[in-house]
């Protein structure tokens, strides 16, 4: 039985994407922005997050979109902390964190943050909420003037708060997140420019990087943008900066491929014939180094150079990944191969990483797949899961928001 053409599997997506939804909500802070949360969902204390807050702010423009009550309520609660608590009104941008009283606590302008806020603005745009525009017309006008190197063909890293000094570290992790926010703002604007970028960004990981690594992203450059291989080889676990390749990684950026492809064949543009072809073999790769290679299911997290597994643990978020990189080349291939595979994959995640007592999924499981905490603590958020439950039903183009907007939800 083909999963992804079963009606009946499109509804327990629904309901799932539905409990993803109602967890969340818990996240809002009354003082502003999101919070992360904890295993029962109850707000983490800690500052106001960047990232956390753009990410919710995305998923519940996606509930609105999709006809769940309340959630517009939630939408315009992170616009108001994106256009207020967390925006810095002296230099331009967006501070890291904040304390929830509003003073700054990581005053840095990093590119991994700043595409979430495209992203919110973008999905919020599309979600016709008021502001929304304005924010995301700010959003990329930070871009165009601080992030994009246009003869590298990608985006810097990280910032000071004024904009002056420009850390010399150059990442793959935020070039990832600024071409899906890239895509979705082409698809809000009509700005061919931001489709443009994008598939320049995964011509360069994918086509350059990947290709030429047997299918395994080197992740950390300096500023020329040559590879440091053995970066954080001391601290392997780093949830933004692992060692090594990062399996989920590979499917994300298998999944934006064909994001980019199905974009650029939308708009009448003969596309590269590579596209396709470097998407299947990174997702091959992923699978291969990833998936139960220490004798028990799951994906561990990241590999060495020779695909050799070096932190064992299985994050939620690369399961996420797998599936709906398996959902999207189903959609463009129809090879059963990949329903087959996204079968065994949501097999995996109903089994070990639903949480269906205290909600939303484990972010993080031993490799004796039983819940732990070397690297996350709590339920942070929700984005990875909600988006593995929409990807399956809606086309690989446009972005998830338009795509909703436009009532193409399966």
């Amino acid at each position: 039985m083909a999963w992804l053409s079963t009606p009946a599997h499109g509804r327990w997506l629904e309901a799932e994407t539905d409990r993803l939804w109602e967890f969340g909500r818990a996240s809002r802070l009354a003082s502003g922005g999101f919070a992360r949360l904890d295993d029962a969902g109850r707000p983490l204390p800690g500052p106001v997050e960047l990232w956390i807050t753009c990410r919710m702010t995305h998923v519940y423009a996606l509930a609105h979109l999709a006809g769940r009550p309340g959630s517009a309520a939630l939408v315009d609660h992170g616009l108001a902390a994106l256009t207020g608590l967390l925006h810095d009104d002296e230099h331009g941008g967006w501070f890291a964190e904040v304390e929830v009283d509003g003073t700054p606590r990581d005053t840095t302008k990093a590119a991994y943050p700043h595409a979430f806020v495209v992203l919110a603005a973008a999905s919020a745009t599309a979600a016709g909420r008021a502001g929304a525009r304005t924010l995301l017309d700010e959003a990329l006008a930070a871009q165009e003037r601080w992030f994009w190197d246009e003869r590298a063909g990608m985006v810097v890293e990280e910032w000071d708060r004024t904009f002056t000094h420009l850390d010399p570290y150059r990442g793959v992790n935020a070039a990832m997140h600024t071409v899906e926010a890239y895509l979705a703002a082409a698809d809000v604007t009509g700005d061919r420019r931001w489709l443009d970028r994008a598939l320049r960004m995964v011509g360069r990981v994918v086509h350059d990087l990947a290709r030429g690594s047997s299918w395994r992203i080197p992740e950390h450059f300096d500023a020329s943008w040559r590879a440091d291989l053995e970066y954080n080889a001391d601290t392997p676990a780093h949830p933004f900066r692992p060692y090594g390749a990062t399996v989920g990684h590979g499917f994300e950026w298998a999944r934006l491929t064909l994001h980019t492809r199905a974009a650029l064949l939308a708009r009448g543009d003969v596309t590269p014939v590579w596209l396709l072809d470097d998407a299947v073999a990174l997702f091959d790769g992923s699978a291969r180094d990833g998936w139960a290679v220490d004798g028990a299911p799951g994906f561990v997290y990241t590999v060495d150079w020779q695909g050799r597994p070096v932190v064992r643990e299985r994050m939620h978020w690369v399961a996420a990944e797998a599936v709906a990189a398996a959902a999207v080349l189903h959609a463009v291939t129809g090879d059963a191969r990949y329903d087959d595979l996204y079968a065994t994959w949501w097999d995996y995640v109903a089994e070990h990483v639903l949480d269906r007592v205290g909600g939303s999924w484990w972010h993080e499981l031993g490799p004796d797949n039983r819940v732990s905490r070397t690297v996350w603590a709590g339920k942070a958020d929700i984005y990875h899961a909600v988006q593995a439950t929409l990807v399956p039903r809606l086309p690989p183009t446009p972005a998830l928001a338009p795509a909703l907007a436009a009532g193409l939800l399966g």
